[in-house]
């Protein structure tokens, strides 16, 4: 559980996890040329774009699925020539942004995704006991109204994320059609 006052001073936001999926890339590509409407005082801003070959190609991934390597057999893997490349760039990213379950992670990741599912704008939560993202959540519901933004929460007990945004201390998924 988080501390409710923990300030977030730097949050990732990921586009191309699935190198197909191209609103987040857009996005992330459109805040690397100008972030002027991200950036605030006090609060480090990194739009990144998560899986660049997948994106090239325009394809889910390379070698293996990039929301699937961040758990420790992978993040621990030994770089080998013939490593995965999600599994590698997997590691480069629990480096920049993690790492993973430490007090140097990033504070938050949003990983923006979109689908062909009519699900409308979605958020994706791994954690009911985490204040901090619950009160965010709350806080985009609003600001989105009349809009709706449905919330999904995949908590699991013994279920331990490998996702992209389970390197920050508050991972939140994004989804939009």
């Amino acid at each position: 559980m988080s501390s409710p006052c923990a300030r977030v001073r730097r949050v990732g936001l990921f586009g191309g996890t699935h190198g197909n999926e191209l609103s987040g890339v857009l996005l992330v590509r459109h805040w690397q040329e100008d972030g002027a409407e991200i950036q605030r005082a006090g609060v480090e801003v990194k739009p990144f774009l998560t899986n660049p070959r997948a994106v090239e190609r325009c394809t889910r991934y390379i070698d293996c699925d990039l929301n699937r390597v961040f758990d420790p057999e992978s993040l621990g893997r030994p770089v080998v020539e013939d490593i995965p490349y999600e599994v590698r760039r997997a590691q480069e990213i629990n480096h920049i942004f993690g790492p993973k379950g430490s007090d140097d992670a990033y504070d938050l990741i949003f990983d923006l995704h979109n689908t062909t599912s009519n699900m409308g704008g979605t958020i994706i939560l791994e954690n009911s006991r985490d204040d901090f993202t619950i009160q965010m959540v709350h806080y985009i519901k609003n600001a989105l109204a009349p809009e709706p933004c449905a919330v999904l929460l995949i908590e699991h007990p013994n279920l331990k994320y490998a996702t992209t945004r389970s390197v920050a201390k508050h991972p939140v998924g994004k989804y939009q059609i």
